[in-house]
């Protein structure tokens, strides 16, 4: 809805949109939950692989365990299931207030976010069997691990989330430097600077303690950050 006197929305206007764009949301997000429920012990299979072989058996401790832990999977998987619904819905809201160079930029980088966060997940499944062979190995004979499904769960979904959402700098880099409080300039005189800071950030978010997991993520972020910079110069030739 548009306002007749002043060409712009009224604030009960994008409350309206706002209401129906969550409802969209919600409504993606469920539909994709159904799915995830579905097919939720295919899921839960795929998350238990990372585990050690002698630790394949997850426990849950009441009687609502296993249906709280389908749900959980059910969840995880409607949510990113219904993100190309997320995106185009946070498209449609923005895109009134932009200008129109402002809209020709929005999509492309919806469309970049949802790939990094995809690769976020990726990098971070592949790096959880080196964290739980390391966590894993202080079990002793006299206190050996009883690993509850609901637990597992929320330590391996939490860390998928973070791994995807680390990868999103590379679009607050452009984001910044887009909006000029970051310079190509900046970012390559203190590349050395930001490769260390880049290794000491993998090292503090890998939870295993191996040298594998803080390895891969520090090349893909560093990787990500050089991507970056080819993007920001892009952006400062085209200005």
């Amino acid at each position: 809805m548009v306002s007749d006197d002043l060409g712009t929305m009224s604030l009960v206007d994008h409350l309206a949109e706002l209401r129906h764009r969550l409802i969209v949301v919600v409504a993606a997000v469920i539909i994709g939950g159904i799915v995830g429920f579905i097919f939720s012990t295919q899921a839960i299979d795929l998350l238990r692989a990372p585990l050690p072989d002698q630790y394949d058996i997850l426990y849950f401790t009441s009687p609502l365990g296993g249906f709280a832990a389908k749900l959980k999977v059910a969840i995880f998987i409607g949510i990113a299931l219904a993100m190309p619904v997320i995106l185009f819905e946070v498209w449609r809201f923005v895109t009134p207030g932009l200008t129109r160079r402002e809209r020709r930029l929005v999509w492309p980088a919806l469309l970049a976010s949802m790939v990094l966060f995809s690769l976020g997940i990726v990098v971070g499944y592949l790096i959880l069997p080196f964290a739980f062979n390391f966590l894993l190995s202080f079990a002793e004979p006299n206190f050996p691990p009883l690993l509850t499904i609901d637990e597992y769960l929320g330590f391996v979904t939490i860390m998928l989330l973070a791994f995807g959402i680390v990868m999103e700098f590379p679009i607050v880099l452009i984001g910044l430097a887009r909006a000029g409080v970051l310079s190509y300039r900046v970012l390559t005189a203190r590349r050395r600077s930001i490769i260390v800071g880049i290794v000491i950030f993998a090292i503090v978010v890998t939870p295993g303690g191996d040298p594998f997991s803080p390895l891969i993520l520090s090349g893909v972020m560093y990787a990500l950050f050089e991507g970056s910079l080819v993007v920001i110069r892009l952006m400062n030739r085209s200005s």
